[in-house]
């Protein structure tokens, strides 16, 4: 099983109209009478009847056990009506409705079958056979609601997830991503659901994480659909220009690139701790390139600038040691922290970063884990950054009055960390200390 980050916890929806208020689906319009409309084939009653139903239920995500089997029987009914030649309002409007009903974990049995997955997968424009690759799609709205539908359907469903992996979804996703780096042509709303449905693909299933990873070259292919996202201007083989005081990322930017990130870490998820070629050193030594732009760009607000850091952390731990090197490569700039006539702007962005997490308190184990584990092993391999790190975190003594626990100062903070509850908090904290001070 994979570590933070994977994905949201049970019960709760990937559909993006996703409230904190949530409501039952009551029996409000009568499941029959819509049944029955359905069953006419008549495309203009059908989409005023599920205009109604849309609207009606939009906010529903809870449902009643005695209407389980009707809405199984509407669901079915729609993936027919969907498989006919329709408008694209119609079928936008019928794949609306897919999208309400596919929340019940229990009532999916219509959406997950080979022939439905089949239906969403072709209105996505992922279908995918070896002969042509993905089928076209020129509808974004019709295309973004289909992606919506497989994404709650392969989250909430075993039986669609074993479905996804033997109608190879992931190949019509790699090459949507691929005709289509920066998801221009796509439209910001459908590539950011093309890749959180690459990123629940990769996160449920080991053989599409492993296919991804080597026989589709997905690093490669992810970080090229990282550069483009940030929209980077490069000073250097491994420099990119970073403004500190630049415009925040949007909020859309944000939840696209932190997509990538999380398809990045299940992908790379055994990388560091196997022996790389030199021609995968490059690559890696790129994609750390990129990260530590990602960790010296701020996001719009304090909230989604830690969550967006969060994960760029969490894909360096992945890297391999001997790449991380580029952190500290670029020139010493006007403005820049420097320590041995390096670059350390990442290891201090670093060291705030840890800091914040340890003042919030919350959840230690996911969240202030893999940052003392990055600066631990970088201090481990980097001379420099061991020193800057010493430096700041265990400056020469001067307070021998009270015990190292007592106070606010990281060194205090962390010495408090080396008895916490939680094994692995307390061993990371000691182990971190102990190579800041030589391994001795």
């Amino acid at each position: 099983s994979l570590p933070n980050p994977r994905i949201r916890k049970a019960g709760e929806a990937v559909d993006p109209e996703h409230k904190a208020l949530s409501l039952f689906l009551p029996v409000k319009m009568e499941l029959d009478m819509l049944t029955n409309v359905l069953q006419t084939g008549d495309q203009e009653v059908i989409q005023k009847a599920l205009l109604e139903f849309n609207k009606e239920y939009a906010q529903c995500f809870f449902f009643n056990q005695e209407e389980r089997e009707r809405r199984k029987k509407i669901g079915e009914l729609l993936i027919d009506f969907l498989g006919r030649d329709l408008q694209p309002s119609c079928q936008l409007v019928s794949l609306e409705a897919v999208r309400i009903l596919s929340r019940d974990k229990h009532a999916l049995a219509p959406f997950a079958s080979r022939e439905s997955m089949g239906v969403l997968a072709r209105l996505a424009g992922i279908e995918y056979a070896e002969e042509r690759g993905p089928r076209d799609a020129s509808d974004c709205e019709v295309v973004s609601e289909a992606l919506k539908c497989l994404c709650n359907t392969v989250y909430n469903s075993e039986a669609a997830q074993v479905v996804a992996g033997e109608m190879r979804l992931i190949h019509g996703l790699v090459e949507r991503l691929k005709v289509d780096t920066g998801g221009r042509a796509s439209g910001r709303d459908t590539r950011f659901y093309e890749l959180r449905l690459m990123f629940l693909l990769t996160a449920l299933l080991v053989d599409v994480r492993r296919q991804l990873a080597r026989d589709l070259h997905g690093v490669t292919l992810l970080t090229d659909t990282l550069e483009a996202a940030l929209d980077l201007r490069w000073l250097d083989v491994y420099e990119v220009s970073t403004v500190r005081d630049g415009p925040p990322l949007r909020r859309d930017e944000t939840d696209r690139i932190m997509e990538v990130l999380k398809i990045l870490f299940n992908i790379t998820f055994d990388t560091s701790k196997r022996q790389v070629d030199e021609e995968d050193a490059a690559l890696y030594r790129h994609l750390a390139a990129i990260l530590r732009h990602c960790l010296l760009t701020d996001s719009d607000g304090r909230e989604r600038t830690q969550e967006f850091h969060g994960h760029t952390v969490n894909l360096l731990v992945n890297l391999p040691l001997m790449c991380l090197d580029v952190l500290l490569t670029p020139k010493v700039d006007p403005g820049s922290v420097e320590y041995m006539g390096m670059n350390m702007d990442t290891v201090e962005t670093l060291l705030d970063f840890m800091d914040n997490r340890l003042d919030r308190g919350l959840k230690l184990r996911e969240s202030l884990t893999p940052v003392l584990n990055l600066l631990t092993e970088s201090s481990r391999y980097h001379r420099e950054t061991r020193k800057f790190l010493r430096a700041r975190v265990l400056p020469p003594l001067r307070d021998v009055k009270n015990r190292p626990e007592v106070g606010e100062t990281l060194r205090n903070k962390l010495v408090r960390l080396m008895t916490h509850v939680n094994t692995d908090v307390k061993h990371c904290a000691a182990e971190f200390l102990f190579v800041l001070c030589k391994e001795n």
